[in-house]
């Protein structure tokens, strides 16, 4: 009996184990997505920009206040010259960017579908890729005149080959047990393409469709100064002749804030179009 005593004492007496640690499990995500993150960084800029200013530490003849660029827009606005300015500049980059994208597309489907077709296409277009397109103005300038059309054209061929590149190597990564796989349920060629070939090439084609966006703008500042009468460009070019840095920094500004918020349009609707995927970013 008290044996049976002593036991029962040190089981009372005996420390209680503690409970098993449950580790937490790492976040390597990114987490959730932060709202107008991306204007954070313009936003801090335009801070730094104004605190430098304000002492005096920026040499106002090169780089003027940010309140001197927005008196300045205003004025450009009013007198209707930054309007119309933008109007046209708008109508070159949409009508070469239509264009490019178009080739783009159709360049990239006949020479991913086709070993043919890859043969005849994917070369020249490497070729063309490897010659700097700008390059290539005074030849077009000697081909299609100094109008409008060279400028879209130079703008057209700035557009399609980073959204033939994308789509093609979306397409060629597409993987093969897919293709036999449509083979086997004996899909016809439309429907491979429909079902197999576009929701696989999406990802790379809104890749190529950003950059392409991007190359659009940038093509158009430069060409914008050869023997323009409007446009953004040759506003900034006249203000270059008459030492005007504000309205220079005006037509920067419109130009960042144009491929700013094209960008951001192609990104909502790739988040829309590909919300299947689950990736980091969403």
């Amino acid at each position: 009996m008290s044996a049976v005593t002593t036991t029962q004492a040190a089981v009372a007496l005996a420390p209680a184990e503690d409970p098993p640690q449950v580790r937490r499990r790492r976040r390597l995500s990114p987490g959730r997505r932060l709202p107008a993150a991306r204007l954070a960084g313009p936003v801090l800029l335009l801070a730094l920009w104004a605190v430098a200013s304000a002492a005096g530490r920026l040499d106002p003849a090169a780089i003027p206040e940010p309140w001197t660029v927005v008196r300045t827009g205003v004025h450009l606005w009013t007198d209707g010259t930054l309007p119309n300015d933008v109007l046209t500049s708008l109508q070159r980059a949409a009508s070469g960017f239509a264009i490019g994208l178009v080739a783009g597309v159709l360049l990239a489907l006949v020479s991913g579908l086709s070993r043919t077709g890859e043969a005849l296409i994917d070369g020249t277009v490497s070729l063309n890729r490897a010659i700097p397109t700008l390059g290539l103005i005074p030849l077009f300038i000697l081909w299609l005149g100094i109008g409008e059309t060279f400028k879209v054209a130079i703008i057209a061929i700035v557009v399609y080959i980073p959204i033939y590149l994308n789509t093609h190597a979306a397409l060629s990564g597409i993987d093969n047990r897919f293709v036999e796989l449509a083979e086997v349920q004996g899909l016809s060629r439309f429907a491979f393409v429909r079902q197999i070939v576009i929701p696989g090439a999406l990802p790379g084609f809104f890749v190529g469709l950003r950059l392409g966006v991007t190359g659009s703008w940038l093509g158009l500042v430069v060409l914008e100064q050869i023997n323009a009468t409007s446009g953004l460009g040759y506003m900034m070019f006249q203000a270059q002749n008459y030492g005007q840095s504000d309205v220079i920094l005006v037509g920067l500004v419109v130009y960042g804030i144009f491929g700013l918020v094209s960008d951001s349009a192609v990104r909502l609707i790739e988040r829309r179009v590909l919300s299947w995927r689950r990736t980091l970013s969403s």
